[in-house]
Protein backbone atom coordinates (compact mmCIF):
# COMPACT_ATOMS: atom_id res chain seq x y z
CA UNK A 1 0.00 0.00 0.00
CA UNK A 2 3.03 2.21 0.64
CA UNK A 3 5.29 1.06 -2.22
CA UNK A 4 2.75 1.05 -5.39
CA UNK A 5 2.55 4.89 -5.16
CA UNK A 6 5.96 5.58 -5.26
CA UNK A 7 6.93 2.88 -8.17
CA UNK A 8 3.59 4.78 -10.54
CA UNK A 9 5.64 7.80 -9.54
CA UNK A 10 8.83 7.10 -10.78
CA UNK A 11 7.09 5.40 -13.51
CA UNK A 12 5.53 8.66 -14.62
CA UNK A 13 9.06 10.62 -13.80
CA UNK A 14 10.66 8.06 -16.43
CA UNK A 15 7.52 9.19 -19.01
CA UNK A 16 8.38 12.66 -18.78
CA UNK A 17 12.53 13.08 -17.73
CA UNK A 18 15.67 12.36 -20.12
CA UNK A 19 17.26 11.18 -17.21
CA UNK A 20 15.70 7.97 -16.46
CA UNK A 21 15.54 6.52 -12.84
CA UNK A 22 16.15 2.82 -12.45
CA UNK A 23 14.43 1.44 -9.49
CA UNK A 24 14.94 -2.65 -7.82
CA UNK A 25 11.92 -3.72 -5.92
CA UNK A 26 13.01 -6.01 -2.74
CA UNK A 27 10.39 -8.07 -1.43
CA UNK A 28 12.00 -9.01 1.92
CA UNK A 29 9.35 -12.22 2.84
CA UNK A 30 8.66 -10.93 6.12
CA UNK A 31 5.13 -10.41 5.12
CA UNK A 32 4.65 -13.90 3.20
CA UNK A 33 1.33 -15.42 3.80
CA UNK A 34 -0.12 -15.26 -0.14
CA UNK A 35 -3.19 -13.77 1.28
CA UNK A 36 -1.95 -10.88 3.17
CA UNK A 37 1.27 -10.28 0.76
CA UNK A 38 0.85 -11.18 -2.99
CA UNK A 39 -2.68 -10.79 -3.52
CA UNK A 40 -1.57 -6.65 -2.18
CA UNK A 41 0.96 -6.83 -5.36
CA UNK A 42 -1.95 -8.14 -7.52
CA UNK A 43 -4.69 -5.38 -6.70
CA UNK A 44 -2.52 -2.64 -6.45
CA UNK A 45 -0.58 -3.25 -9.90
CA UNK A 46 2.93 -3.64 -8.12
CA UNK A 47 4.90 -5.08 -10.33
CA UNK A 48 6.79 -8.30 -8.94
CA UNK A 49 9.76 -7.67 -7.14
CA UNK A 50 12.99 -7.98 -8.70
CA UNK A 51 14.40 -9.63 -5.79
CA UNK A 52 12.83 -11.92 -3.04
CA UNK A 53 14.84 -12.72 0.00
CA UNK A 54 12.84 -15.26 1.44
CA UNK A 55 13.52 -14.24 4.91
CA UNK A 56 9.68 -15.60 6.24
CA UNK A 57 8.91 -15.97 9.82
CA UNK A 58 10.99 -16.11 12.68
CA UNK A 59 12.10 -14.11 15.82
CA UNK A 60 12.89 -10.41 15.44
CA UNK A 61 16.49 -11.53 15.76
CA UNK A 62 16.06 -14.09 13.38
CA UNK A 63 14.28 -12.00 10.74
CA UNK A 64 16.53 -9.39 10.71
CA UNK A 65 19.65 -11.03 10.86
CA UNK A 66 18.75 -13.30 8.06
CA UNK A 67 17.25 -9.57 5.93
CA UNK A 68 20.98 -8.73 6.53
CA UNK A 69 22.72 -10.67 5.51
CA UNK A 70 20.66 -11.11 2.24
CA UNK A 71 20.43 -7.54 1.56
CA UNK A 72 24.34 -6.70 2.27
CA UNK A 73 24.40 -9.24 -1.03
CA UNK A 74 21.92 -7.00 -3.32
CA UNK A 75 23.56 -3.94 -2.08
CA UNK A 76 27.22 -5.11 -2.79
CA UNK A 77 26.06 -6.68 -6.58
CA UNK A 78 24.12 -3.99 -7.45
CA UNK A 79 25.75 -0.26 -5.74
CA UNK A 80 22.68 1.79 -5.90
CA UNK A 81 22.67 5.40 -5.09
CA UNK A 82 20.03 5.12 -2.66
CA UNK A 83 18.03 3.10 -0.41
CA UNK A 84 14.49 3.54 0.31
CA UNK A 85 12.91 2.06 2.97
CA UNK A 86 9.41 2.25 4.34
CA UNK A 87 7.44 2.09 7.42
CA UNK A 88 8.11 0.64 10.75
CA UNK A 89 8.55 -3.24 10.11
CA UNK A 90 11.65 -5.36 11.15
CA UNK A 91 13.18 -5.27 7.12
CA UNK A 92 13.53 -1.27 7.69
CA UNK A 93 15.13 -1.37 10.46
CA UNK A 94 17.32 -4.30 8.86
CA UNK A 95 18.05 -2.48 5.46
CA UNK A 96 18.41 0.73 6.93
CA UNK A 97 21.54 -0.29 8.98
CA UNK A 98 22.67 -2.50 5.83
CA UNK A 99 22.75 0.31 3.70
CA UNK A 100 24.72 2.66 5.80
CA UNK A 101 27.27 0.09 6.82
CA UNK A 102 27.82 0.05 2.94
CA UNK A 103 27.97 3.83 2.88
CA UNK A 104 25.00 4.45 0.92
CA UNK A 105 22.35 6.54 1.12
CA UNK A 106 19.22 5.90 2.96
CA UNK A 107 15.70 7.31 2.28
CA UNK A 108 13.02 6.46 5.32
CA UNK A 109 9.30 7.02 3.96
CA UNK A 110 6.80 7.76 7.22
CA UNK A 111 9.73 9.14 9.17
CA UNK A 112 9.13 10.53 12.61
CA UNK A 113 5.90 8.41 13.72
CA UNK A 114 6.12 8.20 17.92
CA UNK A 115 4.10 6.05 20.34
CA UNK A 116 6.51 6.87 23.14
CA UNK A 117 6.10 3.30 24.14
CA UNK A 118 9.87 1.53 23.87
CA UNK A 119 8.61 -1.98 24.35
CA UNK A 120 7.32 -1.77 21.08
CA UNK A 121 9.55 -3.37 18.44
CA UNK A 122 7.75 -1.03 15.90
CA UNK A 123 8.97 2.15 17.92
CA UNK A 124 12.96 0.83 17.85
CA UNK A 125 12.61 -0.58 14.19
CA UNK A 126 11.38 3.91 14.02
CA UNK A 127 13.93 5.49 15.73
CA UNK A 128 16.98 3.38 14.51
CA UNK A 129 16.14 4.21 10.81
CA UNK A 130 15.42 7.77 11.51
CA UNK A 131 18.90 8.14 13.66
CA UNK A 132 20.88 6.63 10.11
CA UNK A 133 18.90 7.74 7.30
CA UNK A 134 19.94 10.70 5.23
CA UNK A 135 16.36 12.10 4.47
CA UNK A 136 13.27 11.79 6.45
CA UNK A 137 10.33 11.94 4.75
CA UNK A 138 7.03 12.44 7.28
CA UNK A 139 3.63 12.24 6.98
CA UNK A 140 2.57 14.85 9.37
CA UNK A 141 3.90 17.83 11.40
CA UNK A 142 4.01 15.91 14.62
CA UNK A 143 6.03 14.33 13.01
CA UNK A 144 7.99 16.56 12.17
CA UNK A 145 8.46 18.07 15.70
CA UNK A 146 9.62 14.39 16.92
CA UNK A 147 12.56 14.61 14.63
CA UNK A 148 13.72 17.71 15.83
CA UNK A 149 13.12 17.41 19.41
CA UNK A 150 15.55 14.38 18.78
CA UNK A 151 17.90 16.86 17.67
CA UNK A 152 17.65 15.66 14.13
CA UNK A 153 18.74 18.62 11.58
CA UNK A 154 16.14 20.75 9.66
CA UNK A 155 18.15 19.85 6.30
CA UNK A 156 17.34 16.09 6.70
CA UNK A 157 13.28 16.48 7.31
CA UNK A 158 10.88 16.71 4.67
CA UNK A 159 6.96 16.71 5.22
CA UNK A 160 5.46 15.28 2.44
CA UNK A 161 2.08 13.78 4.22
CA UNK A 162 0.78 10.73 4.06
CA UNK A 163 1.34 7.94 1.19
CA UNK A 164 -1.29 5.38 2.73
CA UNK A 165 -3.20 8.10 1.34
CA UNK A 166 -2.13 7.96 -2.25
CA UNK A 167 -3.64 4.49 -2.76
CA UNK A 168 -6.81 5.42 -1.06
CA UNK A 169 -7.66 8.03 -3.29
CA UNK A 170 -5.85 6.18 -6.39
CA UNK A 171 -8.41 2.96 -5.38
CA UNK A 172 -11.45 4.95 -3.90
CA UNK A 173 -13.63 4.31 -7.08
CA UNK A 174 -12.61 0.50 -7.81
CA UNK A 175 -13.37 -0.09 -3.89
CA UNK A 176 -16.91 1.40 -4.11
CA UNK A 177 -18.00 -0.70 -6.66
CA UNK A 178 -17.05 -3.72 -4.99
CA UNK A 179 -20.51 -5.97 -3.52
CA UNK A 180 -21.13 -6.34 0.24
CA UNK A 181 -22.16 -9.60 -0.86
CA UNK A 182 -19.73 -10.84 -2.80
CA UNK A 183 -17.03 -10.18 -0.27
CA UNK A 184 -18.92 -11.56 2.72
CA UNK A 185 -19.14 -14.83 0.53
CA UNK A 186 -15.86 -15.15 -1.25
CA UNK A 187 -14.04 -14.76 2.02
CA UNK A 188 -16.23 -16.37 4.78
CA UNK A 189 -14.32 -18.23 7.18
CA UNK A 190 -16.09 -21.10 7.76
CA UNK A 191 -20.03 -20.97 8.33
CA UNK A 192 -20.95 -19.23 11.31
CA UNK A 193 -24.23 -19.11 13.59
CA UNK A 194 -25.54 -15.81 11.46
CA UNK A 195 -28.38 -16.53 9.65
CA UNK A 196 -30.08 -12.97 8.53
CA UNK A 197 -27.48 -12.31 5.95
CA UNK A 198 -25.30 -9.42 6.37
CA UNK A 199 -26.22 -6.01 7.07
CA UNK A 200 -25.27 -3.29 4.73
CA UNK A 201 -26.55 -0.54 7.07
CA UNK A 202 -26.02 -1.68 10.07
CA UNK A 203 -22.18 -2.96 10.99
CA UNK A 204 -18.94 -2.46 12.38
CA UNK A 205 -15.58 -3.89 11.38
CA UNK A 206 -13.09 -5.42 14.20
CA UNK A 207 -9.68 -6.42 13.40
CA UNK A 208 -6.83 -7.34 16.04
CA UNK A 209 -3.71 -8.85 15.88
CA UNK A 210 -1.20 -7.31 18.22
CA UNK A 211 0.12 -9.83 20.51
CA UNK A 212 -0.63 -7.67 23.67
CA UNK A 213 -4.49 -7.69 22.98
CA UNK A 214 -4.19 -11.92 21.02
CA UNK A 215 -1.74 -13.62 23.44
CA UNK A 216 -2.93 -13.49 27.00
CA UNK A 217 -5.67 -15.07 27.75
CA UNK A 218 -6.92 -12.87 30.81
CA UNK A 219 -6.61 -9.92 27.82
CA UNK A 220 -8.22 -11.02 24.78
CA UNK A 221 -10.96 -13.10 26.24
CA UNK A 222 -12.74 -10.55 28.26
CA UNK A 223 -12.28 -8.90 25.02
CA UNK A 224 -14.00 -11.47 23.00
CA UNK A 225 -16.68 -11.51 25.70
CA UNK A 226 -17.64 -7.57 25.52
CA UNK A 227 -17.78 -7.93 21.56
CA UNK A 228 -20.19 -11.19 21.54
CA UNK A 229 -22.05 -10.36 24.51
CA UNK A 230 -22.75 -6.54 23.90
CA UNK A 231 -20.96 -5.21 20.50
CA UNK A 232 -23.29 -7.69 18.67
CA UNK A 233 -26.22 -7.28 20.83
CA UNK A 234 -25.78 -3.34 19.17
CA UNK A 235 -24.51 -4.18 15.82
CA UNK A 236 -23.45 -6.83 13.33
CA UNK A 237 -19.84 -7.48 13.15
CA UNK A 238 -17.60 -8.20 10.22
CA UNK A 239 -13.91 -9.66 11.60
CA UNK A 240 -11.30 -10.21 8.85
CA UNK A 241 -9.29 -12.31 11.67
CA UNK A 242 -5.51 -12.74 11.26
CA UNK A 243 -4.06 -15.91 11.41
CA UNK A 244 -2.77 -15.47 15.01
CA UNK A 245 -6.14 -14.60 16.62
CA UNK A 246 -7.59 -17.67 15.24
CA UNK A 247 -4.54 -19.69 16.89
CA UNK A 248 -5.42 -17.75 19.68
CA UNK A 249 -8.98 -18.20 20.26
CA UNK A 250 -8.79 -22.11 19.79
CA UNK A 251 -6.22 -22.38 22.27
CA UNK A 252 -7.90 -20.70 24.77
CA UNK A 253 -11.15 -22.31 23.86
CA UNK A 254 -12.98 -19.19 22.53
CA UNK A 255 -13.09 -20.32 18.90
CA UNK A 256 -16.48 -21.90 18.86
CA UNK A 257 -18.06 -19.32 21.35
CA UNK A 258 -17.54 -16.70 18.20
CA UNK A 259 -18.14 -18.92 15.44
CA UNK A 260 -22.10 -19.41 16.89
CA UNK A 261 -22.65 -15.98 17.69
CA UNK A 262 -25.54 -14.79 14.89
CA UNK A 263 -24.18 -11.17 14.51
CA UNK A 264 -20.26 -11.88 13.97
CA UNK A 265 -19.27 -12.81 10.79
CA UNK A 266 -15.43 -14.01 10.51
CA UNK A 267 -13.97 -14.01 7.61
CA UNK A 268 -9.98 -14.56 6.17
CA UNK A 269 -7.61 -12.00 5.69
CA UNK A 270 -8.61 -9.78 3.07
CA UNK A 271 -8.09 -7.28 0.15
CA UNK A 272 -6.87 -3.85 0.37
CA UNK A 273 -10.26 -2.93 -2.32
CA UNK A 274 -12.16 -5.25 0.36
CA UNK A 275 -11.34 -3.79 3.62
CA UNK A 276 -11.48 -0.16 1.81
CA UNK A 277 -15.21 -0.66 0.68
CA UNK A 278 -16.24 -2.19 4.54
CA UNK A 279 -14.85 0.58 6.12
CA UNK A 280 -16.47 3.53 3.78
CA UNK A 281 -20.02 1.90 5.35
CA UNK A 282 -18.67 0.97 8.64
CA UNK A 283 -20.26 2.82 11.73
CA UNK A 284 -17.61 2.16 13.90
CA UNK A 285 -14.05 0.24 13.73
CA UNK A 286 -12.57 -1.78 16.66
CA UNK A 287 -9.04 -2.13 15.59
CA UNK A 288 -5.53 -2.00 16.86
CA UNK A 289 -4.03 -1.48 13.44
CA UNK A 290 -2.47 2.00 12.62
CA UNK A 291 -3.21 1.99 9.22
CA UNK A 292 -6.43 1.59 9.63
CA UNK A 293 -6.51 4.28 12.24
CA UNK A 294 -5.15 6.61 9.11
CA UNK A 295 -8.03 5.74 6.68
CA UNK A 296 -10.82 5.77 8.95
CA UNK A 297 -9.55 9.69 9.34
CA UNK A 298 -10.35 10.31 5.73
CA UNK A 299 -13.13 8.18 5.61
CA UNK A 300 -14.71 9.55 8.98
CA UNK A 301 -15.67 6.14 10.61
CA UNK A 302 -15.73 6.72 13.91
CA UNK A 303 -12.92 4.45 15.21
CA UNK A 304 -11.75 2.67 18.45
CA UNK A 305 -7.76 1.78 18.46
CA UNK A 306 -7.31 -0.89 21.26
CA UNK A 307 -4.23 0.19 22.25
CA UNK A 308 -2.98 2.24 25.33
CA UNK A 309 -0.58 4.92 22.79
CA UNK A 310 -0.33 5.29 19.51
CA UNK A 311 2.98 6.52 16.31
CA UNK A 312 0.04 8.06 14.78
CA UNK A 313 -1.62 10.93 17.00
CA UNK A 314 -3.01 13.25 13.93
CA UNK A 315 -5.51 10.82 13.74
CA UNK A 316 -7.27 11.25 17.33
CA UNK A 317 -9.64 13.15 18.14
CA UNK A 318 -8.24 15.23 20.10
CA UNK A 319 -6.28 16.69 16.99
CA UNK A 320 -9.33 16.33 14.99
CA UNK A 321 -9.28 12.48 13.53
CA UNK A 322 -11.31 9.83 14.10
CA UNK A 323 -10.16 7.62 16.78
CA UNK A 324 -10.15 7.38 20.28
CA UNK A 325 -7.36 5.09 22.36
CA UNK A 326 -9.53 2.78 24.62
CA UNK A 327 -6.41 0.45 25.53
CA UNK A 328 -7.54 -3.20 26.54
CA UNK A 329 -9.64 -1.86 29.43
CA UNK A 330 -13.16 -3.26 28.94
CA UNK A 331 -15.08 -0.35 31.22
CA UNK A 332 -12.67 2.00 29.06
CA UNK A 333 -14.03 0.49 25.76
CA UNK A 334 -17.69 0.14 26.69
CA UNK A 335 -17.81 3.72 27.21
CA UNK A 336 -16.36 4.79 24.34
CA UNK A 337 -18.25 2.62 22.39
CA UNK A 338 -21.41 3.58 23.43
CA UNK A 339 -20.44 7.40 23.26
CA UNK A 340 -19.27 6.55 19.71
CA UNK A 341 -22.18 4.63 18.29
CA UNK A 342 -23.81 8.30 18.79
CA UNK A 343 -21.68 9.76 16.91
CA UNK A 344 -21.96 10.84 12.93
CA UNK A 345 -19.20 10.19 9.75
CA UNK A 346 -17.04 13.02 10.22
CA UNK A 347 -14.17 12.58 7.64
CA UNK A 348 -10.74 15.08 8.45
CA UNK A 349 -8.23 15.23 5.73
CA UNK A 350 -5.01 16.64 7.56
CA UNK A 351 -1.97 18.40 5.85
CA UNK A 352 -1.06 17.05 2.93
CA UNK A 353 -2.87 13.71 2.59
CA UNK A 354 -4.11 14.88 -0.16
CA UNK A 355 -2.87 11.60 -2.60
CA UNK A 356 0.09 13.02 -4.28
CA UNK A 357 2.23 12.27 -1.46
CA UNK A 358 4.43 9.79 -3.64
CA UNK A 359 5.59 12.76 -5.97
CA UNK A 360 6.84 14.87 -3.34
CA UNK A 361 8.80 11.93 -1.70
CA UNK A 362 10.15 11.38 -5.38
CA UNK A 363 10.62 15.03 -5.61
CA UNK A 364 13.04 15.24 -2.12
CA UNK A 365 15.29 12.19 -3.13
CA UNK A 366 16.42 13.78 -6.52
CA UNK A 367 16.43 17.59 -4.68
CA UNK A 368 18.68 16.02 -2.24
CA UNK A 369 21.60 15.54 -4.64
CA UNK A 370 23.41 13.27 -6.36
CA UNK A 371 22.15 10.69 -8.93
CA UNK A 372 19.00 8.39 -8.70
CA UNK A 373 19.49 4.63 -8.65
Amino acid sequence: MKIAPFIRSIEEYNLRSAEKIEHILVHTGQHYDVRMSQNFFDELNIPDADIHLGVGSGSHAEQVGKTMIEFEKVLQQLKPDWVVVVGDVNATLACSVTAKKEHIKCCHIEAGLRSGDIRMPEEINRLVTDRLSDLLLTPDLLSNNNLKKEGVDDSRIRFVGNIMIDTLEMEREKAARMSFDVIIRDNLLEATGSTGGFNSENYGIVTLHRPSNVDEEGIFKPIIEFIANEVCENIQIVWPIHPRAVKQLKFFGLYEKVLSNKNLILLHPIGYHEMLKLNMNAKIMLTDSGGLQEECTVLGTPCLTLRWNTERPVTLREHGGASVLVGNNIERIRDEFNTTMTLARKPVRPELWDGETAGRCLEAIIGYGGSVK
